[in-house]
């Protein structure tokens, strides 16, 4: 029997997103969060921009700026999470929220279409960041700004290789959480000036957290092995239990939030 050709990773995004769209419209950590209040404090929106929200997931950063922009692209190339996009601004009552189905690194917008372009969430995602902030380069007005909440890993090696391992158990779509530095580096070469306005830990509920994503048993056992296997220091920065048992415990996952904005040079 032939073997089935490797799914691409695209492809294998879009199904697993669709299959927990519904689960992340409901989630609490992407419904609201400190990371998201402040970024709608930065950008002080005053009822006439016009915001792109690139990698929207199920619209929760996109609604907050459309309660205070004139107009709010929520883009997503999965169809399931525009969906769930729809339904939350329809019960909201908001008619200034638009979905585009796309993929952040080919975006269908004409150039310096957009005052503020934001993403919350999604970058850990992208397979090219680079080509992603190319594109928010081009469709930034030139006083426009770009902001970036993500989980970031940290700069101490071995807890960036923790992390990773772990997002990709619990998530076989993983890519990487860049660390500051790695985000800094890249905003540079798309021609923007950064800076991290927010650090923040992420508080997780493990349970919530495997089954937002539908992780499968072995996998959510795997990552219990590696908290309860892990070095004293990784403990402490995650905020581990002495020991795991089941899935009713909490733990965090550091993030940030970035402020770049265009540059001619």
């Amino acid at each position: 029997m032939p073997k089935r050709p490797p799914q691409d990773v695209n492809a294998h995004i879009q199904q697993r997103f669709g299959q927990a769209a519904a689960s992340y419209r409901k989630s609490k950590v992407h419904a609201a969060g400190p990371d998201l209040d402040r970024m709608v404090e930065i950008a002080s929106p005053s009822y006439k921009e016009r915001v792109l929200d690139a990698g929207c997931g199920a619209g929760h950063t996109a609604l907050a700026f459309a309660k205070q922009a004139r107009l709010v692209f929520a883009c997503d190339f999965t169809r399931a999470m525009l969906s769930q996009t729809e339904l939350l601004a329809r019960d909201a009552g908001l008619d200034n929220l638009v979905t585009q189905l796309a993929n952040v690194e080919n975006l269908p917008f004409q150039d310096n279409s957009f005052d503020l372009v934001v993403t919350r969430y999604s970058a850990h995602h992208w397979r090219r960041p680079e080509r992603a902030l190319a594109e928010f380069r081009r469709l930034l007005t030139e006083d426009g700004a770009l902001l970036i909440s993500d989980i970031m890993a940290r700069e101490e090696y071995a807890q960036d290789t923790f992390l990773q391992t772990i997002e990709l158990l619990r998530d076989p779509s993983h890519v990487r959480d860049f660390r500051a530095s790695e985000w800094r580096d890249m905003l540079a070469k798309a021609r923007f000036d950064a800076e991290v306005v927010m650090t923040f830990d992420l508080s997780l509920r493990f349970d919530a957290w495997t089954r937002r994503m539908n992780t499968p048993a072995r996998n959510a056992d795997m990552i219990r092995s590696l908290f309860n296997g892990a070095s004293a220091d990784i403990k402490r920065a995650f905020r581990l239990p002495p020991e795991v048992k089941g899935d009713d415990f909490e733990f965090v996952i550091p993030g940030a939030v970035i402020r770049a904005t265009p540059y001619s040079r």
